[in-house]
């Protein structure tokens, strides 16, 4: 029977696997539009939708999984250092969408001016709308008081650890780390909080790319998702690699 780790990491895994397959079939859509603009709307927006409800059967599924090991997510084994040193609340930060959401829109302006000149950008973020810019910017700032919230919450959690009943029990104890009922209780008390904290974080996660996505448009959110999980799958990589490096796989 698997562990509760192996089945947290089957789960991680499974979800990578998602990504690949559908940064694949994003970047084929993209790629054919490319050559000859046939990419509709509503193709665009099956595929945005398909990665959003993707997303929402991931973090559904592990917060099932978080109820029987809530701290193998806030420091997972299947990560690399590299990835467990940038995460917040097990996982990213939402608003790190629409950072990347203006890196994209400069970078994408700098890449194809010429085309923009001639018209010929089709859809692209380097064509988003003043408006849209203004919304995103919106959504950028809610997202942040919403995450200085989330973080507030996670400290104070944190602290908690030195207040009764957790401290006082271990200063009386007679041996350090003997088994105590007392600690028990408090401890799953400590990770019932603590999963309670990683699912607000997640719904918020959700809710801002469907926020962001309901900005864009169909194509531009498909241009998104592709540097998105590119960005994801790239940063395990690099993970991998520098683990290698450091002696740690």
């Amino acid at each position: 029977m698997a562990t509760d780790d192996q089945l947290l990491q089957r789960c991680f895994h499974e979800w990578m696997a998602i990504q690949e397959q559908e940064l694949k079939d994003l970047t084929q859509a993209l790629d054919q539009n490319q050559t000859d603009g046939s990419l509709t709307e509503n193709a665009c927006a099956q595929l945005t939708h398909k990665s959003v409800n993707s997303f929402q059967e991931y973090i559904d599924k592990r917060a099932g999984l978080a109820r029987q090991d809530i701290s193998g997510l806030f420091s997972p084994s299947w990560n690399t250092a590299l990835e467990n040193s940038m995460l917040w609340i097990a996982g990213c930060r939402p608003s790190i969408y629409i950072r990347l959401t203006y890196a994209l829109c400069g970078s994408q302006v700098d890449f194809q001016l010429g085309e923009i000149i001639q018209g010929l950008a089709r859809g692209s973020l380097s064509q988003i709308s003043a408006t849209q810019l203004r919304m995103v910017n919106d959504l950028h700032m809610k997202t942040i008081k919403e995450e200085e919230k989330l973080s507030s919450q996670f400290a104070s959690l944190q602290e908690n650890i030195a207040d009764q009943p957790i401290a006082m029990v271990a200063k009386r104890l007679s041996h350090v780390g003997e088994p105590s009922g007392e600690v028990d209780r408090a401890l799953d008390e400590h990770e019932v909080s603590m999963s309670n904290i990683l699912q607000e974080a997640d719904k918020l996660r959700l809710s801002t790319l469907k926020e962001l996505l309901g900005i864009l448009t169909p194509l531009q959110g498909v241009d998104f998702l592709v540097a998105s999980k590119k960005l994801h799958l790239c940063m395990h990589e690099w993970g991998k690699t520098r683990d290698t490096r450091h002696g740690r796989r």
